[in-house]
């Protein structure tokens, strides 16, 4: 059995007392904590800098074998900035990971990687928005588990067929919004499912991106020489063709209309996740975004507005539920029995307006709180009904391992990554609409603006079409 099968089963072979000691397990060898290299998840990163060092570094423990990257100028200089603290202490776990990302095949190109690293497990794809899904499924075409940085995809369609092709291929699939693995958001889910607040009508989601953190709302400005170093085609992918602007690589791009999904994918993955999760929330049945001016021309912006608000309804068994989303640095309304000194967390946050109180938390489910506070007495009663994630937020990423490894159940994988990722786009497709859409989920289509149905899927620049698996 070759090294990668044993990995993707997970399969144990057991041996008769007395057996040759050449047979022996590898870590009974090589004494406590030691893991054989056989033993080690063969890994790919696609996206080495950023966010993508971070995934990299908790599995470190593993075994990188190639990464992938459009900037490894980039990737070294961030790599050097992290393996020491302020005081100029060394960071064990990043020192560890430059020695890796040292001693891996590099590919400027992931299709060339994906083609040639025939022994790959797992691959990590921490990408721009607009590449994860051509990425993911040329990895799961390999029959290599995937896990992909949160939004799951660019478009609806994309996240269709991310779902069906981890539903074709059986590989292990996780979405990089950590706090679906958090104890803390895990608790909010068992409270709001328990219906101590009461029927729920309304439910609010905020965040303050882009506010200082990138630029939206405002034109490209004149086009700059490509830096050296950088694959610019490569970044552009299946996008349509354009200059090199400021402000768009390593980290701006998620602000550009095509590379990014805006707020809503970047922060609605750890925040939309909980009430979609705890209140089990079909597709919305009509959703409408307001918004501030776009960057540059209207028929074709180069960034998207400042601030958006995203209406959602729902039709649900106990009645019509509407949430809203807010970014920008705007927030929602207060409701009546807030008391006047209770202030939102202007970073970001989540508030359930149930008819016996309001349950608040802060992104990745973190820090809930009540109103009235009595209702805290009534959650700290619930009991707990959902497993939790060794590790926690801080785990998420050795979950995919553990599951590749057949130890623990997945906590975030594409059957329910897609349909959250599905939720958070048809906001950014009545962005584009500039108008309200009914929305037919089981036909994926709007029925009273047909012309709207093109924000569901995209068109894909020659040699970057989206692979077709199973």
């Amino acid at each position: 059995m070759k090294r990668r099968q044993f990995v993707r089963t997970g399969t144990l072979a057991t041996f008769a007392v007395g057996a040759a000691p050449s047979i022996l397990p590898r870590h009974v060898l090589g004494g406590l904590g030691f893991r054989a290299p056989s033993d080690k998840v063969n890994l790919a990163i696609i996206g080495a800098g950023g966010m993508g060092a971070s995934n990299a570094a908790a599995l470190v423990d593993e075994h990188i074998s190639a990464i992938a990257d459009i900037d490894f100028g980039y990737v070294d200089k961030g790599m050097e900035s992290r393996v020491r603290d302020r005081d100029g202490n060394p960071r064990p776990r990043f020192v560890a990971l430059k020695e890796a990302f040292d001693k891996a095949a590099r590919y400027s190109d992931f299709r060339e990687m994906l083609s040639r690293e025939r022994d790959l497990d797992g691959v990590v794809i921490a990408t721009p928005d607009h590449l994860h899904a051509v990425a993911a499924l040329l990895a799961m075409q390999g029959g290599k588990h995937v896990y992909v940085q949160k939004p799951l995809a660019y478009t609806v369609a994309e996240s269709r067929a991310l779902r069906r092709a981890a539903d074709a291929t059986g590989v292990v699939t996780q979405m990089g919004n950590q706090g679906h693995s958090g104890d803390d958001g895990r608790r909010v889910v068992e409270i709001v499912r328990s219906g101590i607040l009461g029927p729920i009508r309304e439910v609010y989601g905020w965040t303050n991106r882009p506010v200082n953190w990138w630029m939206q709302g405002v034109p490209a400005g004149e086009p700059k020489p490509v830096p050296p170093g950088v694959h610019w085609d490569l970044f552009v992918g299946p996008a349509e063709e354009r200059p090199y602007y400021d402000g768009i690589h390593p980290f701006g791009w998620r602000g550009w209309v095509d590379f990014g999904v805006a707020s809503l994918g970047d922060m609605g993955a750890h925040l939309l996740d909980f009430p979609v999760w705890a209140l089990e929330l079909d597709l919305p049945t009509r959703v409408e975004t307001r918004h501030t001016p776009w960057g540059g021309k209207r028929d074709n912006p180069d960034t998207y507005p400042y601030a958006t608000i995203s209406t959602y309804e729902f039709s649900r068994p106990d009645g019509p539920l509407t949430l809203t989303w807010y970014d920008g640095g705007l927030l929602p309304p207060t409701p009546h029995a807030m008391p006047p000194d209770l202030k939102l967390n202007p970073d970001g946050g989540i508030m359930y307006v149930g008819e016996r109180g309001i349950l608040l938390h802060d992104t990745y489910g973190l820090n809930p709180r009540f109103v009235p506070e009595a209702l805290g007495r009534d959650a700290a009663a619930v009991p707990t009904s959902l497993r939790r994630i060794k590790g926690g937020l801080d785990g998420h990423e050795q979950n995919w391992i553990r599951a590749i490894r057949g130890e623990e159940e997945i906590s975030c994988p594409f059957s329910y990554a897609a349909h959250l990722n599905e939720i958070m786009l048809l906001g950014v497709a009545a962005l584009h609409a500039e108008r309200p859409l009914r929305y037919d989920g089981a036909a994926m289509r709007f029925p009273d603006a047909p012309e709207a149905d093109q924000h569901l899927t995209r068109t894909y620049r020659a040699g970057w079409e989206l692979p077709r698996v199973g």
